[in-house]
């Protein structure tokens, strides 16, 4: 099954995204942490993507190497070869994590790893390098397991997305707000693009219900991130932890049906109890 195919399935589950993999006892965004996410279970991994100097791509959240290799410069200033000999911090980096054997890897290794085993969505950092990493997925023949996203404010960003991802295999994902001034223009533009999944933000979970007649039309699923950083309405992980019914299992019955998370098996491990 493709990715598409996976998310627009009815009879499915919740989906699981394992944010920059399963780190607890890995670095983020290492192949061990994508590796932990795959025999976890996860559907989806989530991983981060920056660009060389020579072009090449690799897996880096922040601007800097600083956080997770302890070197205070961009990855766009270094080599591919020079990035890709440096040794990661284990979990998420930073003066009180040490270092690992594991390396800074490239996104044609994470492609060698996850093919035919887990979906990935590309968290790319720079809107620019998108057509390349697109490339790469189809030179790779994964671009029917990964998808890639875009926050859609705008009609001159609508006609991007439609130049520069529609045409192609990928799955777009969509990033759209509820909380926001501009609220009414981005689900105009959300109805018009009517994509496979959209990441949704909200200030209150009955919100959600202005998008019931789009997501029943359209067959769009909703993704949210229950991430303690960036949640929604007080939705977190930490609190998930203490009663997952409150967040995950409250989610899940608005209509979410899939959750991107820093606390994968655990969600896992709800979402099999709920089951039963």
């Amino acid at each position: 099954m493709n990715y598409r195919e996976f998310i627009a399935d009815k009879t499915r589950g919740c989906a699981v995204v394992a944010h920059r993999g399963i780190w607890r006892n890995a670095p983020e965004n290492s192949l061990i942490a994508i590796q932990r996410a795959i025999d976890a279970g996860c559907d989806v991994v989530e991983i981060d993507i920056r660009r060389s100097a020579d072009g090449g791509l690799f897996l880096l959240h922040d601007e800097t190497l600083e956080r997770m290799t302890g070197l205070g410069q961009p990855p766009e200033a270094l080599s591919s070869q020079d990035l890709s000999v440096l040794r990661l911090r284990d979990r998420d980096g930073g003066e009180g994590n040490g270092s690992t054997l594991e390396k800074l890897p490239s996104l044609v290794e994470v492609f060698d790893l996850t093919r035919g085993r887990i979906f990935v969505h590309l968290d790319v950092k720079e809107r620019e390098v998108i057509p390349d990493v697109i490339a790469l997925a189809k030179d790779m023949r994964v671009a029917h397991q990964v998808d890639v996203w875009a926050s859609l404010k705008t009609e001159k960003v609508l006609g991007w997305i439609r130049d520069t991802i529609m045409p192609h295999e990928i799955l777009f994902l969509a990033k759209t707000r509820l909380n926001v001034p501009g609220a009414a223009t981005q689900l105009s533009l959300l109805e018009d693009l009517s994509p496979s999944v959209c990441e949704i933000y909200f200030d209150r979970v009955e919100e959600l219900a202005a998008l019931k007649n789009l997501t029943r039309n359209t067959g769009m699923a909703l993704w949210v991130n229950t991430l303690d950083s960036v949640a929604c309405a007080g939705f977190t992980d930490e609190r998930a932890l203490a009663d997952p019914d409150a967040v995950w299992g409250r989610l899940i019955d608005a209509g979410i049906s899939v959750i991107q998370t820093d606390e994968a098996p655990a969600l896992k491990s709800y979402l099999a109890a709920r089951r039963t």
